[in-house]
């Protein structure tokens, strides 16, 4: 039976275009004729087929065992039909292959061989796929809304490549639009018997990592480090960083001359409001830091709690320091990983000296 010269030449074509060898194919298309011939021939055969790649001829043999008494005619035959067929020096209880070829399996096997190399060119675009972006789970790619109803948001990574933007991913402030690029960070990529299911998130604290290695060179370069990154997608959002280089001023390098870079970033996350703050390893210092732009008065551990403090502010600086809704508090606890307590500085809890002297050197 033959596939043909012209079916063996589109093969070869198509499998080089795509990375597949022909042997990978040939394998695939020999296990789904056998599967084919028996359904064809209705019983539970002995099947072998063996594809020639340079001639497209296709070879299907029943493999029977050879006796005298047959009971199972699908997998048996007799010593006197076996000579019939011109098989003379074959003995009992040998196994024969009997070459077959029926009249209307030919058209059985070209189109079990096309839907073959069509499920096998989509396994390999897939893995493809799968092996060009699991390497790249935590980066920073662009992506165009292209469909966005009844709670589903898929975004378009290329040509051949969809990813989901998840509710939980999402800023809820953002309207998505198809047609709109957006930049987001890669947050999982798992192969499924549907191909890779890409997923891509717009409030992970890695995406605001990523623009900002983008657009300050320092950090890139590596003079600046982010030591902590918390956010409140399309809100707020905390930065700590240090700088390695004295001479290099960290919050100044970030935010950038007027405000530039700092402002750049903040654009693509639909504004969200972004507090650059200097890291400590003194975690008073860093606690008071993060409570930024509030200017905070005293700081007191709580000993009998641990990691837990009492912050004092003056009443003017009170709401500053809590933030709307609780969110500057809330978000110098998630960055330092202490428990705040916020309180008015009283009359009576007036500052020391040492209060005074320390806010001089704040």
């Amino acid at each position: 039976m033959q596939l043909g010269r012209d079916f063996i030449r589109a093969l070869k074509q198509l499998t080089a275009e795509r990375g597949l060898t022909p042997e990978v194919i040939a394998s695939s298309l020999e296990a789904a004729l056998i599967s084919a011939y028996k359904k064809y021939q209705g019983g539970n055969q002995n099947v072998e087929v063996h594809i020639d790649l340079e001639s497209g001829n296709v070879s299907i043999c029943e493999v029977k065992l050879v006796l005298e008494d047959v009971k199972q005619p699908d997998i048996e035959i007799s010593l006197d039909d076996v000579q019939k067929m011109g098989y003379t020096d074959v003995l009992l209880n040998e196994y024969i292959r009997i070459e077959v070829n029926p009249e209307d399996f030919g058209r059985i096997a070209a189109q079990t061989a096309r839907q073959v190399i069509i499920q096998k060119l989509k396994d390999a675009e897939r893995q493809i796929i799968f092996e060009e972006f699991s390497g790249r789970v935590g980066d920073l790619v662009n992506g165009v809304i292209f469909k966005a109803e009844n709670d589903q948001v898929l975004v378009r990574l290329n040509d051949r490549t969809e990813a989901i933007l998840p509710r939980e991913e999402r800023i809820i402030s953002e309207a998505y639009v198809p047609g709109e690029r957006l930049k987001f960070y890669l947050l999982d990529v798992r192969q499924t018997t549907r191909g890779p299911r890409i997923v891509v998130s717009r409030t992970h604290p890695g995406l605001l990592r990523k623009l900002m290695e983008l657009e300050v060179p320092e950090i890139q370069e590596g003079i600046i480090e982010i030591k902590g990154i918390v956010r409140e997608a399309g809100t707020r959002a905390k930065v700590a960083v240090q700088t390695l280089d004295s001479n290099v001023d960290p919050v100044g390098a970030c935010v950038g001359n007027g405000g530039a870079r700092i402002k750049s970033i903040s654009q693509e996350l639909s504004n969200e409001k972004i507090d650059v703050i200097i890291w400590s390893s003194d975690p008073l210092t860093f606690i008071r830091n993060a409570l930024s732009p509030a200017k905070i008065v005293k700081i007191e551990p709580v000993l009998e709690q641990d990691k837990a403090v009492t912050v004092y502010a003056r009443p003017d600086q009170l709401s500053l320091a809590i933030g709307k809704a609780g969110q500057n508090v809330r978000l110098a606890a998630r960055l330092t990983g202490w428990k705040i307590d916020i309180k008015a500085l009283e009359p009576d809890r007036m500052p020391t000296l040492q209060d005074i002297f320390q806010d001089i050197i704040d």
